[in-house]
C-alpha cells in the first residue's frame, strides 16, 4: 500500500488535468446572487490564485471568512443583516474551497490565504476591515490581523482554535483533542480514503455542526457538491496540512499582542470556548467573549439574528 494515496505531482497532474479540461465553473462575475438582494458574485485574481467573493452593501466593511466543510455560504443568513445596517460585506470563498480556484500543496500557510483576501481588500479599498473568521477561516483571520494590525478595526475569532497557541494542544484525542486535525492534515492520504466517499463521510459533520434540525440537509444541499470529485474535498484538507508550520510561524512572529479589541464567540452549542479564549488572551491584550444562543459551530446559520446583533454592538 506504500504510495497509494498518490503522490504531490499525481494531485497536481489531476488539478491541471480538470482545470484545462472543465474550467473554473461557478456563477458568472458581477451576477447577482440569488435571495441575497444587493450581493453580487465577484471573482479576483490575486496571490496567484483565482478567488470567487459575494460582495454587497455600503459603509463600512466587515469580512467574513468560513471554515471547512463549508463555503461562503455559510454566512449567507446573517450578511443582508449586516448590509441593511449599514456595512459593506464580503465573503470570501478560501483558495480550494468553493468556487474559488484549486491551488498547489505548498500555498496553504494561514499567512498565504489570508494574503489573498488581503490583496482583495486592498484592490476594493475597503480597510480599515471588521474581520470575522470560524473554524479554519478563524485561523486565517487571526493571521490576516497579526501580521496587517493597522488594517483591521475589529477582530472577531469564533469557533477556532489559533495555531501556535492552542491547536497543538488540541491535537491530541487521548487528551480530549479533535481526530480531525491529525487525519486532515495527511492530505494525500485523506483525500484518498474520502474520494467517492465524501457524503458519508461528511454527513456527520453537517449533522454535528448545526443546531437546527435541517441543518444536515442544508449541509448537504449547500456546502457538499464543492466538495466532491477529485478536487473538492482535498481542496478542504490542503488548510490543514501545514497547520503546524502555521503555529511555528504564529510564535516566532509575536512581538507584541494584538492592540485591536478582540471578540471570543462561539455557538453555546458549539466546540469549547476555553481554549480559543486561552490562546487568544496570549496574542492579544483587549479581549472579549459571548455565545450565540441556540447555536452550535455553524452560529451565523443557526441564528443570524443574534449573530447580527452581537456583531453590530462589537463593531459599534
Amino acid at each position: 500500500m506504500a504510495g497509494s494515496e498518490g503522490t504531490p505531482q499525481m494531485w497536481a497532474g489531476m488539478r491541471l488535468a480538470t482545470v484545462v479540461e472543465e474550467g473554473l465553473s461557478g456563477p458568472a462575475p458581477d451576477s447577482a446572487v440569488e435571495g441575497l438582494d444587493g450581493f453580487t458574485h465577484r471573482y479576483a485574481d490575486v496571490n496567484g490564485t483565482r478567488i470567487h467573493y459575494v460582495l454587497g452593501g455600503k459603509g463600512p466593511a466587515v469580512v467574513l471568512v468560513h471554515g471547512f466543510p463549508f463555503t461562503w455560504q455559510v454566512w449567507r443568513e446573517v450578511m443582508p443583516l449586516l448590509a441593511e445596517r449599514g456595512y459593506t460585506v464580503l465573503a470570501p470563498d478560501l483558495r480550494g474551497m468553493g468556487d474559488s480556484a484549486p491551488a498547489e500543496n505548498d500555498t496553504f500557510a494561514k499567512t498565504n490565504v489570508a494574503e489573498d483576501i488581503h490583496q482583495i481588500v486592498q484592490s476594493l479599498r475597503l480597510g480599515p476591515i471588521n474581520l470575522v473568521g470560524m473554524d479554519i477561516g478563524g485561523m486565517v483571520a487571526y493571521a490576516y490581523a497579526s501580521r496587517n494590525p493597522s488594517e483591521v478595526r475589529r477582530l472577531v475569532l469564533s469557533e477556532t482554535l489559533i495555531p501556535g497557541f492552542g491547536v497543538e494542544e488540541m491535537s491530541n484525542p487521548a487528551t480530549g483533542g479533535y481526530w480531525t486535525f491529525g487525519f486532515q492534515s495527511q492530505v494525500d492520504l485523506a483525500t484518498f480514503l474520502t474520494l467517492g466517499k465524501e457524503e458519508p463521510f461528511l454527513t456527520p459533520f453537517y449533522r454535528m455542526t448545526s443546531a437546527k434540525p435541517e441543518g444536515e440537509a442544508y449541509g448537504l444541499a449547500t456546502y457538499l457538491p464543492s466538495f466532491t470529485g477529485p478536487l473538492g474535498i482535498r481542496g478542504g484538507f490542503q488548510h490543514y496540512g501545514p497547520l503546524f508550520e502555521d503555529g511555528k510561524a504564529n510564535r516566532e512572529a509575536l512581538t507584541d499582542k494584538l492592540q485591536m479589541p478582540v471578540l471570543v464567540l462561539n455557538g453555546d452549542v458549539g466546540i469549547s470556548q476555553q481554549p480559543l479564549l486561552d490562546g487568544t488572551r496570549q496574542v492579544a491584550e483587549n479581549v472579549e467573549s459571548d455565545y450565540i444562543p441556540q447555536a452550535s459551530h455553524t452560529y451565523a446559520y443557526d441564528n443570524p439574528t443574534a449573530t447580527a446583533d452581537r456583531l453590530l454592538r462589537f463593531f459599534a
